[in-house]
């Protein structure tokens, strides 16, 4: 059976498209998407990616306004929401360590969940 090799790309409507590519460049080190076919895509360390369809009322979305939400993992989570904090960023650090790892979390400038997780345990280790 062939099977796709990873995320191509992530699409969603944005109220101001160049300033969340740039907010999401300037603060977590993604790419903007390319102008010209000449440029190379932004690109990602291999690592473990879970696709996760949730039940339509989870509170893992936030309010009801959003219906999606964006996962990165980070190799210091510590370190890295040290940086956001230090940018003027609220993030929200989950307490408990989880046998996949830590977690935090913070809003885009529209809203949208973004998720941090530093993964451990079988998803650290990769696959068997």
């Amino acid at each position: 059976m062939q099977r796709v090799t990873g995320v191509g790309g992530i699409f969603f409507r944005a109220r101001d498209p160049g300033a969340l590519a740039q907010w999401y460049s300037a603060h977590l080190g993604v790419d903007p998407a390319p102008e010209s076919y000449d440029v190379s895509s932004w690109w990602q360390e291999a690592g473990p990616t879970v696709l996760a369809p949730m039940a339509h009322d989870s509170e893992h979305f936030g309010d009801e306004a959003h219906s999606w939400a964006l996962n990165f993992r980070v190799a210091d989570l510590d370190a890295m929401v040290e940086q956001l904090r230090g940018n003027g960023l609220v993030v929200d650090v989950d307490p408990q360590a989880y046998p996949n790892g830590r977690f935090a979390a913070l809003q885009d400038p529209e809203g949208n969940p973004v998720q941090l997780w530093q993964p451990d345990g079988a998803d650290q280790r990769g696959p068997t």
